[in-house]
């Protein structure tokens, strides 16, 4: 059975001063759920997505995630300590992925996810807000550059980003996007352990008004628990870095574009079969400003099945 890779999850949330009342709830709301779509996107690409390790010609990874995230207090513009959000605020979001990958060649591969948030924000004395939706469709092609003794492996991937709404800033910034992302990928033994690591950093840009530029980047470190590989734990940090000429908090039809967060997750890996995997993990965000402090819960399937 082979040896299993899984990553880190990570999302992440736009804070938003507000004052006590009917508006500045809707504001936060927005920027909240803003950040969560962003994070719980980030938190559901398993390893296998952000590595280099090459896909099988002809094969094809399915991989359904479910993630719930929960903040109640962020970090200002400045980065200091995280405070409460006002009147006992509070902020959840469930999010479901679908990603999915296919080994065109030895040296080519496509991928794509498509997410779907649903999101919720209550203070006390005040009706709870809702937003729910497919977000941004994100569809590219992988390339291998090389190897090194077929044990380290390097990639270079390029994404389009389409947004699947219009006028919804719950949903995301609604604009065209795309990003360039590298990575390097390794396997080998440690006291007698099979272990193995990803590590990716890429830029992506947004194209509308004001549409931020981003760093986003990451590294797991994995080990298998027995010699049948079917059971492992690994350890990921995972980071964006987004900066915009809009530094605002912005109003509710607008989103906060200059941010930035650092995030910790434990995952628990279980091989049933060969095409079958179940992956469990929990994050905490460290840092970050214009960021909700939240954690992170998220259960993904890996489905892999041969066409050649």
């Amino acid at each position: 059975m082979p040896f299993m890779k899984a990553g880190g999850c990570v999302t992440h949330l736009h804070y938003f001063k507000t004052k006590i009342t009917t508006m500045a709830l809707l504001k936060t709301f927005t920027k909240t759920i803003f950040f969560s779509f962003v994070i719980l996107i980030t938190a559901q690409s398993t390893t296998f997505a952000d590595g280099g390790f090459p896909v099988r010609p002809g094969r094809l990874l399915i991989s359904p995630s479910v993630s719930y995230f929960f903040a109640n207090s962020a970090w200002d513009t400045t980065g200091g300590p995280a405070k409460r959000y006002p009147n006992n605020g509070k902020y959840s979001s469930v999010s479901g992925v679908l990603y999915a990958e296919y080994g065109i060649s030895r040296k080519f591969a496509a991928v794509a996810s498509l997410p779907y948030v649903y999101n919720t924000y209550s203070q006390d004395n005040t009706k709870n807000i809702t937003s729910s939706g497919i977000t941004d469709l994100e569809t590219g092609i992988r390339y291998y550059l090389a190897n090194i003794d077929y044990i380290y492996y390097f990639s270079i991937q390029g994404t389009a980003i389409t947004p699947l709404y219009s006028n919804n800033p719950s949903l995301g910034y609604g604009e065209e996007g795309g990003e360039l992302k590298l990575a390097v990928s390794g396997s080998g033994m440690l006291f007698n352990k099979s272990i193995y690591f990803n590590a990716f950093d890429g830029v992506r840009q947004y194209f509308g008004t004001n549409g931020p530029i981003q760093n986003r980047y990451g590294g797991t470190f994995g080990v298998s628990l027995d010699d049948q590989f079917e059971n492992q734990l690994s350890v990921s940090a995972t980071g964006i870095f987004s900066q915009s000429d809009d530094t605002r908090f912005s109003p509710i039809l607008e989103s906060n574009k200059d941010f930035s967060f650092f995030e910790m997750s434990l995952s628990y890996g279980h091989s049933f079969t060969h095409e079958i995997s179940l992956f469990a993990t929990a994050g905490k965000f460290l840092t970050g400003y214009n960021t909700s402090q939240g954690t992170l819960f998220s259960l993904a399937f890996i489905y892999r099945l041969d066409y050649r």
